[in-house]
């Protein structure tokens, strides 16, 4: 009997501890993984707010070595990983903490990479480039929306060619996911909004995407539910301990789909975008969304459907050009409500920059699961109509 295995989706996922006080594992998780000194990676923000500090200390109180790397940049640079390797070997350390958003997490996959290849992270650049296993990797999130923590993505700035570059390879999916809400509180509302809509982004480009499915839909679906019903009262009460909750968990479902169905073209013209301006990644998608969405509808008609119906429209009888104009419309409603209203030429785009981020955005693995083919000038247009 024989099958066809392109039909076939594998689905991959680290270890996941979900709820308040996770963190607090930290330590039993390295020494399950025969710790002796470990390399814990942040950035100097989660380190004022005090959690690099108390993980430190966690793990100290098992006994346990600690050396601490908190030069990360917000979108973390190849000199920067480089740096954070470079520690790592010299100081003998033999697992990875990270405790931060989606920067440190990549920075921290990043550093496993080079610590135990040694080359420059440059050359791991594409997908299934990565040979020698990464050392074991826990990570603690503390934004609810970059998914890092569960995902086969590691994302670097390279200024030299001001892009950012994926790393794809099921090598960088952390041993060990720490979810605690908790961490989530020293937030502000703008962060709070900027990576809730980054994890509705992963939820809407995983369901469309080319290489969804059965095991992915169910978690991007319920993503788009929780962010829609929870993210606009979080923004205007970031101290709501189970709104936080919600979104956190959404960020889980929203990373488990889009790390096994990847991405679409909103990551690829993003991931431009972003290394061109060093511009905060969820802004850069919020900034595209509905535009992209516009662009595939016509492509993925369906499942968009499905999509308006997890954000709260129903959708029956509807023609596919109304549900278009209603989905489209919620989605600039739920991005004003969160005060993400900017548009490209706000940040500092012009036309002349175009043909630049669309030629890198072509480059973009994630361009490759989009619904629709995207040629140059597709992708041209749409950033025209973001400016």
């Amino acid at each position: 009997m024989s099958h066809d295995i392109s039909s076939l989706r594998k689905f991959v996922s680290p270890e996941i501890v979900f709820g308040a006080g996770s963190r607090k594992a930290v330590a039993n998780f390295a020494s399950n993984y025969g710790a002796r000194h470990v390399f814990l990676v942040s950035d100097p923000g989660v380190e004022r707010a005090g959690w690099v500090a108390e993980i430190r200390d966690l793990i100290a109180a098992a006994g346990l070595r600690c050396t601490v790397f908190t030069g990360v940049s917000p979108n973390p640079r190849v000199d920067e990983v480089m740096a954070g390797a470079e520690l790592y070997r010299s100081s003998e350390c033999d697992v990875i903490v990270a405790i931060g958003g989606g920067s440190p997490m990549d920075c921290a996959k990043g550093i496993g990479i080079v610590a135990t290849d040694g080359r420059n992270i440059l050359e791991f650049e594409g997908v299934d480039t990565i040979i020698n296993p990464p050392p074991p990797l826990i990570l603690i999130p503390t934004t609810a929306g970059t998914s890092a923590d569960v995902s086969q993505f590691a994302i670097i700035s390279d200024p030299d060619r001001r892009f950012k570059f994926s790393i794809i390879s099921k090598a960088v999916v952390p041993d060990v996911s720490l979810i605690d809400p908790e961490v989530t509180e020293t937030m502000d509302g703008y962060l709070t909004a900027c990576t809730g809509v980054d994890a509705l982004v992963h939820a809407i480009e995983a369901y469309v995407s080319t290489g969804s499915g059965p095991l992915t839909d169910s978690h991007a679906l319920e993503a788009i539910r929780l962010i829609n019903a929870n993210l606009e009262p979080l923004v205007r009460n970031v101290g709501d301990a189970r709104l936080r909750e919600q979104i956190m968990l959404a960020s889980m479902q929203a990373g488990l789909a889009f790390s096994n169905a990847i991405l679409g073209a909103v990551h690829a013209m993003s991931h431009s975008l972003g290394g061109f301006l060093d511009l905060p990644h969820g802004l850069c998608n919020a900034l595209l969304l509905e535009h992209v969405v516009a662009f595939n509808f016509p492509s993925a008609e369906d499942r968009f459907r499905r999509v308006a119906d997890a954000m709260g429209i129903d959708t029956r009888g509807m023609s596919a050009p109304l549900i278009k104009q209603r989905l489209m419309a919620r989605i600039i409603e739920l991005k004003r409500a969160v005060g993400l209203e900017a548009k490209l030429a706000e940040l500092g785009v012009t036309n002349s920059d175009i043909p630049y981020l669309s030629g890198f955005a072509l480059q973009d693995p994630c361009i490759l699961t989009n619904p629709r083919k995207s040629s140059l000038r597709d992708v041209q247009v749409v950033y025209e109509e973001a400016l």
